[in-house]
C-alpha cells in the first residue's frame, strides 16, 4: 500500500483530505506542522508522498520543503502542495524549493487523486 504524509494546520483539511485519500486506498499519516511532519520522517516514517500546505505557523510549507530535501532519503520523493496561494512567484518558489506540483484549496476529490497519480508513477 503506498503511503501519504499530510501536513497542514487546519484540522478540517487534515480530515478531509485523509478521508479521501484513505478511500483511494492510501495509507495516510498526519502532521499539524512542517516540524511535526520533519520530526516523524526523521524517527522513521517513509511516505511515498507528501502533501503539504504552504502557509503554516512555525515552519511554513517553503520551509518544510528545503528540509526535507536536506534529508538524502527525501532527495526524490515526490512533494505536492496544497494550498489557497495560487500567485505564479509562489509556484516557481515552491519549485525551486523542491516541490513537485502545486493544488490549489479547495480542491476535489478527482483533481487530488488524478494529481497524486502523476506524481508517483
Amino acid at each position: 500500500m503506498k503511503s501519504i504524509l499530510l501536513v497542514d494546520d487546519s484540522a478540517t483539511v487534515l480530515l478531509s483530505t485523509s478521508s479521501i485519500l484513505a478511500k483511494a486506498g492510501y495509507e495516510v499519516s498526519k502532521a499539524a506542522s512542517g516540524d511535526e511532519a520533519l520530526g516523524k520522517l526523521n524517527s522513521g516514517l517513509k511516505p511515498n508522498l507528501v502533501i503539504t500546505d504552504l502557509n503554516m505557523p512555525g515552519m511554513n510549507g517553503l520551509e518544510f520543503i528545503r528540509a526535507v530535501r536536506q534529508l538524502p532519503l527525501f532527495k526524490f520523493v515526490p512533494i505536492l502542495f496544497l494550498t489557497t496561494e495560487s500567485q505564479q512567484s509562489k509556484r516557481a518558489e515552491a519549485k525551486a524549493a523542491g516541490a513537485s506540483g502545486w493544488l490549489v484549496k479547495p480542491v476535489t476529490a478527482d483533481e487530488l487523486l488524478g494529481t497524486i497519480k502523476l506524481v508517483m508513477k
